[in-house]
């Protein structure tokens, strides 16, 4: 654990990360300092010394926050006065439907920020956007893991380039208050269970803090949960063939999966500030946590900025402090859930494919960091951006941040995602649903993965 506090500084961001709100650039999210070594690295990242005569570059994508906004435009507008080219992002709080009427209209940007690999897979196999060629993808294999490169990969080809990473499995808890109660952080996930049961047989709050209501998106909570539960008991193989529905909704080994949550989820548990879990705002788990009515809670990067104004993290010496553990595994292969942003470009201009191979470098991604940190004032701020990219300067993270890093880093099995990757009428449907009707008790798994299995479009 790294021992110095951090204060609470990102929550316009992490709500931003969920649910959005418009932003507007600005001129002052980094320093002389931060723009010559970013210049410095984008040269050499890039190995590019062509001047590309203002020519201009034009980016979208969801993120819209002021931090995320201010940090995109000050690191890519850095690069480009490098090769002189002009650089412009533009958060779009409705960027899926706009992208797809920009498309069909035939004024599309030159490049775009995929949350979700399966857009980018469709656009990719209708043509509208292009390869990212051979200088990019060399780029791409030099900073990247197979784990987060595959996802741009559409049949063969590499079309998007990993631009941003958040890690799910991750706990969040109260390490001074484990050390008190003679709690140790599991290693394994039979560990994990036999800690639940211990704290539970306690009586002395909850092992788990848990809710999975979240407006229309009701369920995605226990989705990453099942997710994280397939990579553990399965591995990264049968993930990927769920995925693809090689393997089916229903099959014996994702019933399993899901069964997994739920009986871990039971009332004796779980405290639901809502009531029951599903009544419970995924949101609403961290005040509970640090009140000492439950132990522990499993998720994203993202929550940082969801506990109360003014929690600490990451500090020793802090009774109150929270801090993350990795999520434990069970076949010791260390697999981690992720989520992203993925770069694609809608032409073959070479000023935009030199835009995309600096996206694709570790310099781009500390560049990135360092301008957003110093968009919300510097110092061990949470900035609510983190990257996976290799090599990076990790300085430029605050401790907690560098934990998270740590596991990324650690892991031997990365997947995206699921929900991300399937369907929209599944993983942001029915795998949604009939979840939410399994949670509150009115089916069981195996009917709940029959009713997602018929629903896979044919």
């Amino acid at each position: 654990m790294n021992k110095r506090s951090i204060k609470l500084a990102a929550v316009p961001v992490a709500l931003a990360l969920v649910a959005g709100a418009c932003g507007s650039d600005t001129d002052e999210a980094t320093g002389d300092d931060t723009t010559e070594e970013t210049v410095a690295a984008g040269d050499e990242a890039t190995g590019d010394t062509t001047d590309f005569d203002g020519a201009t570059v034009t980016i979208t994508g969801p993120e819209r926050d002021d931090p995320s906004i201010a940090s995109l435009n000050d690191t890519l507008q850095a690069f480009g006065e490098t090769v002189n080219i002009n650089v412009e992002y533009t958060g779009d709080a409705d960027w899926e439907a706009n992208i797809n009427t920009q498309v069909e209209g035939g004024n599309p940007p030159s490049i775009s920020f995929f949350p979700q690999p399966g857009k980018l897979a469709d656009f990719a196999r209708e043509g509208f956007i292009v390869p990212v060629g051979e200088e990019v993808d060399a780029t791409i294999d030099a900073n990247w893991g197979e784990g987060f490169q595959q996802y741009g990969n559409v049949d063969g080809t590499q079309y998007g380039v990993p631009a941003k990473t958040d890690l799910k499995s991750l706990v969040w808890f109260q390490p001074a208050r484990f050390e008190e109660a003679g709690y140790a952080v599991p290693e394994t996930f039979e560990e994990f269970t036999a800690l639940v049961e211990e704290i539970t047989a306690a009586g002395d709050g909850k092992p788990l803090c848990v809710g999975i209501e979240s407006g229309q998106a009701t369920g995605w909570t226990y989705t990453d949960w099942v997710e994280d539960m397939v990579l553990r008991l399965h591995g990264g193989d049968v993930y990927d063939q769920w995925v693809s529905n090689e393997i089916p909704f229903d099959d014996p080994q994702i019933v399993e999966a899901m069964e997994a949550v739920v009986n871990l989820w039971t009332e004796d548990n779980v405290f639901a500030a809502g009531g029951t879990i599903t009544a419970t705002n995924f949101a609403d788990n961290g005040q509970p946590l640090v009140d000492g009515q439950c132990w522990m809670h499993r998720q994203a990067n993202f929550f940082a900025g969801l506990f109360p104004e003014g929690t600490v993290f990451a500090d020793e010496t802090n009774p109150d402090a929270v801090d993350v553990f990795y999520f434990p595994d069970i076949n010791g292969d260390r697999p981690v859930l992720t989520a992203g942003i993925y770069a694609a470009a809608f032409n073959e201009d070479p000023a935009t494919m030199a835009v995309m191979n600096y996206i694709a470098t570790s310099d781009y991604a500390a560049a990135r960091q360092a301008n957003q940190k110093e968009f919300l004032g510097g110092g061990d701020v949470l900035s609510g951006y983190l990257s996976a990219a290799q090599n990076q300067d990790e300085s430029v993270y605050g401790p907690l941040e560098q934990s998270f890093l740590e596991i990324l880093n650690t892991s031997d099995v990365a997947r995206f995602d699921a929900s991300d990757l399937m369907p929209a009428d599944v993983g942001a449907g029915t795998f949604w649903s009939e979840g939410t009707s399994l949670v509150n008790g009115d089916i069981d798994a195996a009917t709940a993965a029959a009713n997602i299995e018929a629903s896979w479009p044919e």
